[in-house]
């Protein structure tokens, strides 16, 4: 293969590594690699599991239709999603992105979208303020980054933030007895100073169109160096709904990673333990 997709690894790994053929970047890059992480993935959420921590994902929007989600019951979400053939709770929504796949398939296009990663049940202090590298949203954010075709992590808001006035930023604290301390609202997304603040951690990922087209862009012949059409190689029309259960195996392997750093122990039982003790800590400050 000597024609380069754009939006691809091929011409940049094709340089990197010397190579004459980028059939070898080609297939190393491709995200059949992510079969891998989400076999790791059902591992972390089983551990996860065992402390009530449960990892889902949906699709919010894929090409110009973005779902309708503010009068479907939260508690429904994950169900509604996994009963959509492009795992989206809005139905109505669900129907018109089959409809624009199907468009951009007849015309030899491909189509992006987003999707959103919730984590509930959540303990506080996840994560760690002190270095760079062990804040839980930086972690999230690269484990998520590195997802084939992924351009861009929101954490809660997101970019609204830059929008946004401070005084409607920022999730207002509260106590009660029963409860101790909680919020009304989850604009931070899970997370405060790199560590997790006991909401839901809500992660929002924008996935770029697929760069192999059935109709390709111009590119360059590496041998001739005359313009030609790019390799036309097989290749889904849109994979939003598929990097979703990837993007939850991404967050579940940080997140238990995060929790053995946390709770340790040599069997899951000290880290039971473990976790117990902490949560009996926090729960009479």
């Amino acid at each position: 293969l000597n024609r380069p997709r754009p939006g691809h690894a091929d011409l940049a790994g094709l340089m990197k590594y010397g190579v004459s053929d980028f059939r070898d970047i080609l297939e190393r890059a491709s995200a059949r690699e992510t079969a891998a992480r989400v076999a790791i993935g059902a591992v972390c959420k089983a551990l996860l599991k065992e402390f009530g921590i449960n990892i889902y994902s949906y699709v919010e929007s894929i090409g110009k239709i973005s779902a309708k989600l503010s009068g479907i019951d939260k508690s429904k979400i994950q169900h509604l999603a996994e009963m959509s053939f492009v795992r989206c709770p809005d139905k109505i929504a669900s129907k018109k992105m089959i409809q624009v796949i199907r468009q951009a398939n007849s015309k030899g296009d491909t189509l992006g979208g987003k999707f959103k990663v919730v984590a509930e049940n959540i303990p506080i202090g996840l994560g760690s303020h002190t270095q760079w590298d062990l804040k839980l949203d930086g972690r999230l954010a690269q484990s998520l980054m590195s997802i084939q075709a992924i351009k861009a992590v929101e954490v809660g808001l997101g970019t609204k933030f830059a929008s946004t006035l401070g005084s409607a930023s920022h999730d207002e604290i509260f106590y009660s007895n029963k409860k101790g301390f909680y919020r009304t609202t989850n604009r931070a997304g899970g997370t405060e100073g790199g560590m997790s603040n006991g909401e839901n951690i809500e992660i929002s990922c924008t996935m770029k169109p697929i760069p192999s087209l059935s109709k390709p862009l111009k590119s360059v012949n590496i041998d001739s160096k005359k313009v030609e059409k790019a390799e036309a190689v097989r290749s889904d029309v849109c994979a939003v709904p598929a990097a979703g259960v990837v993007g939850e195996a991404a967050v579940a392997f940080e997140l238990a990673r995060a929790m053995i750093e946390k709770f340790g122990g040599d069997c899951l039982e000290d880290m039971k333990n473990n976790y117990k003790n902490y949560i009996s800590r926090i729960q009479i400050i």
